[in-house]
């Protein structure tokens, strides 16, 4: 069974879900976004026909699945990775020497600065997107930082459910060194972690939090495949996961230390960046998941030698009217990279997104990543 809700569902997925002969819950706004050829299942005939595995596209179906679904041990689950706090708490056995508190933004703004551990990030308790996530050097970038969440938080609620964002609570923790990555991953029955994908995230600066690029090889399958299935595994351990999947961010430094970001339930790259496994893998994540199925990574691994797969957002910063914009030069944005699979348009007025573009790259264009990472998306727009 699958959840399908805005804001974001791709043809691929659609695919996937006719293929395997998912039974779609039967909501308006999935009608609206998928159309009428889905086997459109009612709440009670959803929930008494529920297999043992169910996948959403969006944690904007989060909500339904917490009204439906109470009785079962899938709430809990979704609530253990979804509240950043309770994440934490979890894996503290894991992680003894990590530190963070957590608490509103009036309870943050009473606190004593000197007990904080500096560098640190403070973000929501409940976020997606990378919606209200701040890093903060020093004790002179605190109370700043707090103002500007402040700001943030009508926009917030505005745009998202609070079953997304929760605006009104933190956690404050120690900024983890490293490179960023991504893991798609579902635990089987036995509770067996099974990642489908590994995705380093690539930044601009240091002060970059956007999620602006994404990209994967053989070399970044073969150096973390091993150690993030070991950590994915203990975390699936403390959390309690079973027939569940998920999308783990983590950092790993250049010690072999990894950290856990934070974990986002029951689906894997949210606004469907999952589908970057077909395109560099070659195998259907979803059918994987639904199936049962494992990759054979050393089989899929020796055809993909010397590419690079990248998932490219091209956003654009708030300050845009979106509503001003006649035209978009979509020919422009494509000539930027090496080799273009697939190329997403977004409605940008609804948000401020133009595309997400799917990319193979060969090791001597690698470049064309690294100037599409700083490029400025509003030069391509009438």
């Amino acid at each position: 069974m699958i959840v399908l809700t805005p804001p974001y569902v791709s043809d691929t997925l659609l695919a996937s879900v006719k293929k395997l002969g998912l039974g779609v819950l039967d909501l308006p706004e999935t009608r609206k976004l998928c159309g009428d050829g889905l086997n459109y299942v009612a709440d009670k005939a959803f929930v008494s026909g529920l297999g043992p595995r169910l996948y959403t596209n969006s944690e904007s179906s989060l909500k339904a699945v917490g009204e439906l679904l109470g009785h079962t041990d899938t709430p809990r689950m979704v609530e253990a990775c979804k509240d950043k706090v309770r994440f934490r708490e979890l894996t503290a056995p894991i992680f003894k020497d990590y530190w963070f508190t957590s608490g509103s933004l009036d309870e943050l703004e009473a606190m004593d600065e000197t007990g904080l551990r500096f560098p640190l990030v403070v973000k929501p308790a409940r976020g997606f997107f990378s919606l209200g996530v701040h890093c903060v050097d020093t004790r002179d970038d605190w109370k700043p930082v707090l103002e500007k969440l402040r700001n943030e938080i009508a926009e917030f609620n505005a745009n998202y459910p609070a079953d997304v964002v929760d605006a009104g609570r933190f956690i404050v923790e120690q900024a983890i060194d490293g490179d960023e990555y991504a893991v798609d991953v579902y635990w089987d029955n036995a509770g067996n972690a099974v990642p489908t994908n590994i995705l380093k995230h690539v930044f601009s600066s240091g002060d970059d939090v956007s999620d602006r690029l994404y990209l994967t090889s053989p070399e970044i399958m073969e150096e973390y495949l091993e150690p993030f299935t070991r950590l994915m595994q203990e975390i699936g351990e403390a959390c309690g996961f079973r027939d569940f999947p998920a999308h783990i961010e983590v950092r790993a430094d250049a010690a072999g230390d990894i950290l856990p970001i934070e974990a986002n339930p029951l689906r894997f790259a949210g606004w469907c960046v999952a589908d970057i496994t077909r395109h560099a893998w070659g195998f259907d994540p979803y059918e994987y998941y639904f199936k049962d199925r494992r990759p054979d990574w050393e089989a899929i691994l020796v055809s993909r030698r010397g590419k690079t797969y990248s998932m490219l957002l091209a956003d654009l910063p708030a300050s845009v009217d979106r509503s001003k914009i006649e035209a978009v030069d979509w020919d422009g944005i494509e000539a930027l990279f090496d080799t273009v699979l697939e190329f997403r348009k977004i409605d940008y007025r609804e948000f401020p997104v133009l595309a997400f573009v799917f990319i193979e790259t060969s090791q001597e264009k690698l470049n064309t990543l690294d100037r599409a990472l700083r490029e400025d998306f509003t030069k391509y727009l009438k």
